[in-house]
């Protein structure tokens, strides 16, 4: 029987130094390996954040800026509030109430991509 692991989002970069200082310092995520051809070349990365795994790429053909992930967490509210705590320079995100049962918060990265973060809510 054929089993499937959650899929990995590759996410184009533009900045490492933005990319790092977003993913790394604010966010939370780790980096799990780190990968060019030369040195000088793109970078290809990627990090974690417990299960969620994200590739980060700075070469042309591998991702359309702008693109979109959603990334459920346990308690958003709780994470939003600890990374308002750092007084990042580029964002202060906010959870909002969405009428389909999520919290959820969005926040953009330096090359333009969405995260959104959320958690299911009952009434």
């Amino acid at each position: 029987m054929l089993e499937f692991q959650p899929g990995i989002p590759i996410l184009r970069s533009f900045d490492e130094v933005a990319t790092r200082e977003f993913y790394v310092d604010f966010l939370g995520f780790v980096v799990e390996f780190e990968h060019r051809f030369e040195p000088d070349t793109p970078l290809y990365m990627g990090v974690n954040l417990g299960k969620c795994h994200i590739h980060l790429s700075e070469h042309y053909g591998d991702a359309t800026p702008g693109s979109a992930v959603r990334i459920d967490v346990n308690d958003v509210n709780a994470y939003c509030a600890m990374l308002n705590q750092k007084k990042f320079k580029y964002a202060r995100p906010q959870v909002q109430k969405q009428s389909w049962g999520y919290d959820d918060m969005s926040i953009t990265d330096p090359s333009g991509n969405k995260l959104v973060f959320g958690t299911p809510y009952s009434e």
